[in-house]
């Protein structure tokens, strides 16, 4: 590949380590020129470094232009890539005439990066909210930066994470602990707290000088050292001089010699109010140091709180102070967590993983740029997206995955009630579901309509969504776009009137329905659909099925999961007829701990309906519990469901997950979906919301424990199953 970069050549921190590291990385197998737009220590250490470079310091945009466009057809580069405001605004000036993708990489957040410099704000931060938008795709540095580009309006299509590498290979030399200690004025045995960073605003110094002033009264022992210049050091220092006991407070100013200084400090300190993924916390990782930060944009992908290392909201002085106390106080806790960091970096943030995942991401870039310009292209999701239900967005994820492994350039676009929620979901594109103009354009240019998420096809709640589904599918219909109802459920409908309208549209605009239950087949031949191909599959979230990885083991913990413990969770809903079980579910969950040691879980999986539900059971319920709501991510819900010895649900996706992972349940039945899914799954653990008393969910969760688990060949006969609506999909999509 070719790649030409593009930087202003000022830069220092944490895009200046990104950028030369990645360029003299990928000069090893790949043709890369960097143009630098100011001479100067950073053009000087690349060419040391062995990348070609270029500096362009004319004040002419149009004749630079000139220029970098006639190397760029000389030469045949296939991507631009930007890096900063200056570089962003030659890349926009580029781009129509280039014919190549021009991308860039945030290394920061553009609206904070000129905080307390208004003129650099008006004009560089302006240039860059003027040009980014414009790009063909975007690289964030950490997932947190990914979000944020998203919740921007960015389309989450085309932006890609990469999160800076540190190079473990790098020899490592550092100056002797206590020789670097002794220039600083501090003692062998002060534990030191250290930062490297420059002295701005962003980064808020003042939140650390104030909470080591309240530290350093609790331990008199502890010292902090300050690497770092910029416009707030002034500032900074009249404060430390102020508010911290003389000698306590080092100011080293800019230090090169990074190594010695991370290895002269015990606990390594972030205190800024904006981050990406700062390489000041990955290179003190790698020198095993303890580690405390803000928690603010992709930090908490590399510190799991109270595992391996301790977070703090920005800007909270108290807590800050309490972790910098705790670590004083528990040499063996900052032995214990800087290892852990050191371990889980050189798995996951080494430099290598970093210029594979950047090749992969050029690769992507190069072969989506020439696809072909199809008149009909991508897919529309209609499901009950956007409502806060955990069990949806799963589905949604699953859905995504297995078109993607189909075509992983497809576009995807799925309507939805919050469509940030579902951009941030899944990753992909979403429209407001009532949003009917830009619904038609986007069914115009579609190849496949999906019709998935759960039981779209029903009354039982209202029949205002039911006319919603079928009047979605006739317009993909009429727009002429296949259409798929993807692994979903069908029925209860109980009104005459509904039952000839899902009938008449099914049969007439459907080419394929996949359902996952019987229940589901009977229903469609109820309503006389006959022309459909009609498939019995599986629920596309079975093929959920997330590692077990240190990010998900510190959401357990977060939740309040303790090793050694069982649990299970209760997952209630409201429902008519629910208040009068109140009382039965809350002593059902004191048997299930009474006799068998299982702490009850009251877990609302869509939080905006089951909160109150869960909240009234736990509020009677008389031993240890815990009250749980789900977030959007499938991963951090199907790592909680594996975590339980029992689950006793009336909300048929947790039933679907325990299912798919061999976890025993029980479960009662509000509508018949419920006993449709478990009817198919041979499982006779269940009894309607109506006949439900302590007594008879006592005797299930006797047999449910007593009951061989749900084997590994069930579960994947199941998964066989749900890969079967991707190649139904397949098919349609050729």
């Amino acid at each position: 590949m070719k790649i030409i970069h593009m930087i202003s050549g000022g830069d220092v921190g944490g895009a200046k380590t990104h950028v030369l590291s990645l360029l003299a990385g990928l000069n090893k197998t790949e043709t890369v020129h960097m143009i630098c737009f100011t001479e100067g220590p950073f053009a000087a250490e690349a060419r040391q470094l062995g990348i070609p470079t270029t500096v362009i310091e004319d004040n002419d945009l149009f004749g630079t232009r000139k220029r970098i466009l006639a190397m760029i057809r000389h030469d045949g580069y296939q991507v631009i890539h930007c890096h900063g405001a200056r570089a962003n605004l030659m890349g926009m000036l580029l781009q129509k005439k280039a014919g190549v993708p021009v991308i860039s990489t945030i290394h920061s957040d553009y609206k904070l990066d000129y905080m307390g410099r208004p003129l650099a704000a008006l004009t560089y931060g302006n240039i860059n909210k003027f040009a980014l938008p414009r790009f063909d795709a975007w690289i964030g540095v950490s997932a947190g930066m990914t979000n944020l580009l998203i919740s921007r309006g960015f389309d989450p299509q085309r932006i890609y994470t990469l999160y800076n590498g540190v190079d473990f290979s790098k020899p490592c030399d550092p100056v002797p602990r206590g020789e670097y200690l002794e220039r600083l004025g501090f003692a062998e045995d002060n534990v030191v707290f250290g930062i490297a960073a420059r002295i701005n605003p962003v980064k808020d110094m003042t939140t650390l000088v104030r909470a080591f002033a309240q530290a350093v009264k609790e331990c008199p022992n502890i010292r902090l050292a300050i690497a770092g210049d910029g416009e707030q050091e002034a500032e900074i220092r009249s404060l430390a001089a102020s508010v911290c006991p003389k000698g306590t407070v080092a100011f080293i100013g800019w230090e090169a010699d990074i190594d010695s200084f991370y290895n002269a400090v015990d606990v390594n300190v972030l205190t800024s109010l904006s981050e990406t993924f700062p390489y000041a916390l990955t290179e003190g990782a790698r020198m095993h140091c303890a580690t405390i930060s803000s928690q603010v944009g992709g930090v908490p992908w590399l510190i799991d709180d109270g595992f391996n290392g301790l977070l703090f909201p920005a800007q909270d002085v108290q807590k800050l102070a309490e972790h910098m106390i705790f670590f004083a106080e528990h040499p063996e806790e900052r032995a214990a967590m800087g290892e852990k960091l050191y371990e889980k970096t050189r798995r996951d943030f080494s430099l290598d993983a970093m210029l594979a995942k950047q090749k992969s991401i050029y690769e992507t870039i190069i072969r989506r740029a020439a696809r072909p310009k199809f008149r009909r292209d991508g897919v529309v999701i209609c499901g009950a997206y956007g409502k806060g239900n955990s069990g949806d967005n799963a589905i949604l994820n699953a859905i995504v995955e297995q078109l993607r492994h189909i075509d992983p350039d497809l576009p995807i676009c799925a309507l939805s009630r919050d469509p940030m929620e579902t951009k941030l979901c899944a990753n992909i594109n979403s429209v407001h579901s009532f949003n009917i103009f830009k619904i038609g354009r986007l069914l115009r240019r579609c190849r496949l309509y999906i019709s998935g998420g759960g039981t779209l096809m029903q009354d039982a709640t209202s029949t205002r969504s039911l006319l919603y589904y079928l009047f979605s599918i006739r317009q993909a219909a009429f727009h002429g776009c296949k259409i798929m109802l993807y692994g979903c459920g069908v029925g209860p409908i109980s009104r005459p009137r509904n039952q000839k309208r899902a009938g008449k549209v099914l049969d007439r605009c459907a080419d394929i329905i996949s359902v996952r239950d019987r229940y589901s087949i009977e229903i469609l031949h109820q309503l006389g659909v006959t022309r459909p191909e009609i498939h019995l599959n599986a629920d596309p979230a079975l093929l959920i099925d997330p590692p077990d990885t240190d990010e998900l083991r510190a959401y357990l913990r977060r939740c309040g999961l303790t090793d050694g413990k069982r649990y299970m969770m209760m997952a209630v809903r409201p429902w008519e007829g629910f208040d009068e079980k109140v009382a039965a579910f809350a002593d059902a969950a004191d048997y299930a701990h009474r006799e068998y040691g299982l702490i009850p879980i009251l877990y609302a999986m869509e939080p905006n309906r089951d909160e109150a539900a869960a909240k009234a059971v736990a509020a009677k319920v008389k031993g240890p519990h815990l009250v749980l709501s789900a977030g959007i991510n499938g991963g951090e819900i199907l790592a909680l469901v594996r975590r339980m010895s029992l689950v006793v649900s009336m909300r048929l996706h947790t039933l679907i997950f325990a299912s798919g992972q061999g976890v025993p349940m029980v479960g009662v039945v509000y509508d018949p979906k419920v006993s449709g899914f478990l009817d198919y799954l041979g499982q006779e653990l269940y009894l309607p919301l109506a006949e439900v008393n302590a007594a008879a969910l006592g005797d299930l969760i006797d047999a449910a424990i007593a009951e061989e688990p749900f084997g590994a060949e069930n579960i994947e006969r199941l998964r066989r199953l749900s890969r079967k609506n991707e190649e139904l999909a397949k098919r349609l999509l050729e």
